[in-house]
């Protein structure tokens, strides 16, 4: 009986003040928010990732340290699949899921390729599913009480980098997890603020008002059936 639960991640217009973008055949770049704490070490910049982004990076933003959360294994300067969260409106619903439930995160992205944009795509801007963690454990909620020779898998999460670890809840992905090869629409291609039906028919939100902002939950059912979109990209009946 898997669940899943989405939440916004990534960069936005107003941390750092720039959205990653979403190309005409669904690929996207993924632009973590700065890293805004004091850390234990250094920690990757902007320029760092440069490498794998296909976006023009604003040259004000490559020597800015970034909060590299969720960590995706594959993904420039990650090492494995792992997320913490502090704020409790995220962390409580991600700390009632299990292991072998489904962490999603989808992220506001700019309308990219404007000439050939697909009419799935709403103008301008959108919120797309980009990836998701298929968790190897039961969230860890006390740092403290986690065994020393368990911590290791965090090690590389932003939260644990920190000078103080922040996170309430901390999210441990097996093989399964990862970036999408492709973004899936949350928004109907009427514009960004119109949730489709992946949204109101799913999720228990209504998709009114800042639904983009808040977390998504998804009961077993849902999960199963949006799954199987993100699985065959078949979305177009939810738009």
């Amino acid at each position: 009986m898997t669940r899943a639960v989405a939440v916004n991640v990534g960069a936005n217009t107003n941390q750092p003040g720039v959205r990653a973008p979403v190309y005409a055949d669904g690929t996207f770049d993924f632009l973590p928010i700065p890293e805004t704490e004091q850390t234990r070490e250094p920690v990757p910049t902007y320029g760092d990732l440069a490498s794998g982004l296909r976006m023009e990076l604003p040259d004000e933003i490559r020597n800015t340290p970034v909060h590299l959360d969720p960590e995706f294994a594959g993904y420039p300067e990650c090492e494995r699949h792992t997320y913490g969260d502090p704020h409790g409106v995220k962390a409580r619903p991600l700390s009632d899921l299990e292991a072998g439930d489904w962490a999603l995160f989808y992220a506001t992205l700019d309308t990219g390729d404007t000439d050939d944009r697909p009419d799935w795509q709403p103008p301008s801007w959108g919120a797309y599913l980009v990836g998701g963690l298929r968790l190897a454990r039961d969230p860890v909620t006390d740092w403290e009480a986690l065994p020393e020779s368990e911590r290791a898998v965090f090690a590389n999460n932003a939260h644990v980098k920190r000078a103080e670890m922040d996170a309430a809840v901390l999210l441990a992905g097996d093989d399964a997890s990862g970036l999408f090869d492709r973004a899936i629409p949350l928004s109907a291609p009427s514009g960004g603020v119109d949730a489709n039906a992946l949204v109101t028919e799913l999720s228990a939100d209504s998709g009114k008002g800042p639904w983009w902002r808040r977390p998504l939950r998804y009961d077993a059912d849902a999960t199963d059936r949006l799954l199987s979109v993100i699985d065959t990209r078949e979305f177009a009946p939810w738009l």
